[in-house]
Formats: structure tokens, C-alpha cells, sequence
């Protein structure tokens, strides 16, 4: 497939994870996915979020790809579909108080699992708080609906990759791991179904490392 950009060390591929990954070969990569959470959030034309047998047609193929080209893979599922993912290595926990969203007990959830699988770096903290989450969005990414801190990207690729290793976003949205990746010197793959996220994201390459949010 033809990438869509493709500089400095930076790949992305615009189409479904589903069919990109399987001509990746395996090789010293850390795979961080964001999937959609199947909550039926609006992220696009290009895919419909809903739940159930939809969901999981997406996320399970992807993920068993991840496994199979990383050495090391790390998931944000969600709550809701947190245990249909195989049993993790370890989980690792993001805490936002900052930005909030009701849960299913009636309160609020102030944080969110990462799923952990493969061979991983040496982490002495397994937990990351961010509590100014809800303004974490600045230029361009925050045309994307659901967009991730650059702070947690950052902490993520960080300690579970080592410079020689190569990222890979399966669902790289506006490019938050992308530009994490090359502010820390790493080659990355991103791919992103939803076109218009593809360029929010090549916006954001072009930016270098001058952006703070």
C-alpha cells in the first residue's frame, strides 16, 4: 500500500487497520492501540462506533496482527470492553480527574486501563496521573473528537520502546503517538481509516517538536 506521508522516519498508511497490518513483517516494535470504545461516539464517515459482534470484528483481528508484528503491544480499552482482550501481561493505569465521564456505578471514572502485552522495558512507575486532561487538546488536534494527551503518549512510548525501536499506531487518529514518537526519536507507523484525521495528523508532523500541548 502507498503511504499517505511518509518522512523523517514517519509512516502513515490512510485505511483499515484490518487489511494494513498483515503486510507489516514482525520486528523490534512497540504497538500502542487506541480502538474506538464502542460507545457509539461520532468519530467520522469512514467507521460507525457501535458495540457488541461490530466491535469486536475490529478489535480482535487488529490485535492479534499487533502481537504478531511487536515485540511489545499496549491497549487502551476502555472500561466497557476492557475483558475482551486476552488476560495482559500487567495493567498499567492513566488517572484524569480532569476530565471525568460517568460511570456505570452511578459516579464518575477518573481513569482508564492500559493493557500491557509482550516484552517490556523496565517501569518503575506503572501508573501516570494527568489531572489538566480535559485541556490537553491544542491546534489541530483538537478537531479530533477524542483525541489523547500528548503527555500520556509521551510517557507510553518513552518506557516501553527503546530508540531503535519502531511505534505503531493501528488507529492513530489525529496523531498524538506519531508526534510523541518523533519528538522522542523514534520511527513510527500510523494508520488512520478516517482521512481527514490523516491530515490533522501530518499537520501536527509539520509542527516538529515546537508543540506543547
Amino acid at each position: 500500500m502507498k503511504p499517505y506521508y511518509d518522512e523523517d522516519g514517519i509512516t502513515i498508511y490512510h485505511g483499515d487497520c484490518r487489511e494494513v497490518l498483515p503486510s507489516l513483517d514482525p520486528g523490534p516494535r512497540l504497538a500502542f492501540a487506541d480502538p474506538p470504545y464502542g460507545v457509539g461516539f461520532k468519530y467520522g464517515e469512514a467507521y460507525e462506533d457501535v458495540g457488541g459482534g461490530a466491535y469486536l470484528d475490529l478489535i480482535l483481528p487488529a490485535f492479534k496482527e499487533l502481537q504478531r508484528i511487536a515485540q511489545t503491544v499496549c491497549v487502551t480499552p476502555g472500561m466497557r470492553f476492557a475483558y475482551a482482550y486476552p488476560p495482559p501481561k500487567w495493567m498499567l493505569a492513566w488517572f484524569k480527574p480532569g476530565s471525568v465521564r460517568r460511570s456505570a456505578l452511578g459516579g464518575f471514572n477518573e481513569w482508564e486501563p492500559i493493557l500491557l502485552y509482550g516484552e517490556n522495558k523496565r517501569m518503575y512507575h506503572d501508573a501516570i496521573r494527568l489531572p489538566d486532561a480535559a485541556n490537553h487538546s491544542v491546534g489541530p488536534a483538537s478537531e479530533h473528537p477524542c483525541p489523547k494527551p500528548l503527555r500520556l503518549l509521551t510517557w507510553i512510548v518513552e518506557n516501553l520502546s527503546d530508540p531503535a525501536d519502531t511505534v505503531v499506531d493501528p488507529f492513530a487518529g489525529s496523531g498524538t503517538t506519531l508526534h510523541a514518537a518523533k519528538q522522542l526519536g523514534r520511527r513510527a507507523i500510523g494508520i488512520e481509516i478516517e482521512e481527514r484525521y490523516c491530515e490533522i495528523a501530518v499537520q501536527r508532523l509539520a509542527q516538529g517538536v515546537l508543540e506543547f500541548g
